[in-house]
């Protein structure tokens, strides 16, 4: 058997999520103090106390995300798991942060700090309102990507596939009105269901170019160093290990398509037939049962699904 650590990205987030990893491992609770001493502020009273509205802010949801998937990580580790029990590591859009850390080639530090520009610099991007994103339902990544080419000439406007979660659900990207005419064109090519997502701002499309950059310079300031296992990177859906591509990547990432589908089938054709979700949520497992149902999704986002993979 041949196992993959999951990571999952922004949607996942919950007020309390990490606090009974916090309360249980020492190394877990470490990880969120890193995190709000790098910050310079409290961001785990946010996450445990704080208002759901505010933990959901882009530049907030996702150095939090990596905070509780890196607390899971380190309580796994407590329990004598360690990274190199996976085969590769790989994360849905933030969470490519996530796992870089969990694999040693980011600080916990660092990846706090790039988060944080990552999350201010995709919301700041496109003014509130312009953009928007839609999951369309039922249709595969060539029908929805065709919609999508389709909505954004009819106007000019931007409209992408983004995430290419499974074999049934597309999240397109781009502008309001674009998204929307893809949301309409969706349903009429057979779409069981196309809904606007309650995100802050269009992800993964050329919109987001301005915040590509910023995130080039902040990437070119931070130590990348290869990781203990390979990460199977959201842009190529195949493994890599080089550092100077490692960071190249996470910048095409802000505007390119999350692969998510084809890199949890490039992992099962390289024998992968389980993965662990490190983190928050369990939404990566419903999108893995989706793609393979011979890869089985284990949850570690808690004492109790530590103790069940011990048992």
């Amino acid at each position: 058997m041949s196992r993959a650590f999951v990571f999952p990205g922004q949607g996942a987030q919950t007020i309390g999520m990490g606090r009974d990893l916090a309360e249980a491992y020492p190394a877990a609770k470490a990880v969120f103090d890193e995190v709000d001493e790098a910050l310079g502020e409290s961001l785990s009273s946010l996450i445990w106390e704080g208002d759901i509205a505010d933990l959901t802010l882009t530049a907030n949801a996702q150095p939090a995300l990596m905070a509780t998937s890196l607390a899971a990580m380190r309580a796994l580790e407590a329990e004598g798991f360690a990274v190199t029990d996976a085969g590769f590591v790989a994360g849905h859009s933030l969470g490519e942060y996530s796992a870089l850390a969990a694999a040693g080639a980011l600080s916990v530090a660092d990846t706090a700090r790039l988060l944080r520009i990552r999350g201010r610099a995709m919301q700041e991007a496109v003014p509130v309102g312009v953009g928007a994103m839609a999951a369309l339902l039922g249709l595969d990544f060539a029908a929805a990507s065709e919609v999508a080419a389709e909505a954004s000439s009819n106007g000019g406007e931007v409209c992408q596939a983004a995430n290419d979660n499974d074999p049934a659900q597309v999240v397109v990207s781009g502008h309001k009105a674009a998204v929307e005419r893809a949301c309409e064109l969706a349903k009429e090519r057979g779409a069981k269901r196309a809904l606007l997502l309650p995100v802050s701002a269009p992800f993964h499309c050329a919109l987001m170019q301005p915040a590509a950059e910023a995130m080039a310079a902040a990437l070119a300031d931070v130590v990348i160093k290869a990781p203990a296992v390979p990460l199977v990177a959201n842009v190529r859906a195949e493994a890599v290990s080089d550092p100077d591509v490692i960071r190249a990547l996470l910048v095409e990432q802000v505007t390119g398509s999350v692969r998510w589908r084809e890199s949890v089938i490039w992992m099962a054709a390289q024998g992968v037939t389980e993965a662990w979700e490190i983190g928050a949520g369990k939404a990566l497992a419903g999108m893995i049962k989706r793609i393979d149902r011979a890869v089985t999704c284990k949850p570690v986002g808690t004492p109790a699904d530590i103790a069940a993979l011990k048992g």
